[in-house]
């Protein structure tokens, strides 16, 4: 991968990734497949200024869907849950906290 933005896909957020980040100060992301736990960790270093400490892999499996007759399969993903050095955060949504 030439580029750290290649490797980090999209954040991941749902109500568990979101308990995570409450509880832990960890960051759920899809990333690219074929990408290790080092690389993972520079690009999260690099495009958000924080410091890693751990970093978990997850491969999810896709699952087979059903509408009617037609059968199809969901896409297959690769996650990545990021420990961030307690002190530190990520802004995902880009909305001041003073509200």
């Amino acid at each position: 991968m030439n580029n750290y933005r290649d490797i980090i896909i999209r954040p991941i957020i749902t109500e568990k990734t979101m308990r995570y980040m409450d509880a832990d100060n960890k960051v759920t992301f899809e990333v690219a497949k074929g990408t290790n736990k080092v690389q993972i960790a520079q690009a999260v270093e690099s495009i958000f200024g924080v410091d890693v400490e751990k970093v978990n892999v997850i491969n999810v499996k896709p699952k087979t869907k059903r509408v009617g007759r037609y059968v199809g399969k969901t896409k297959a993903v690769r996650k990545a849950i990021v420990k961030i050095k307690e002190g530190q955060q990520i802004d995902l949504f880009g909305e001041n906290s003073e509200n």
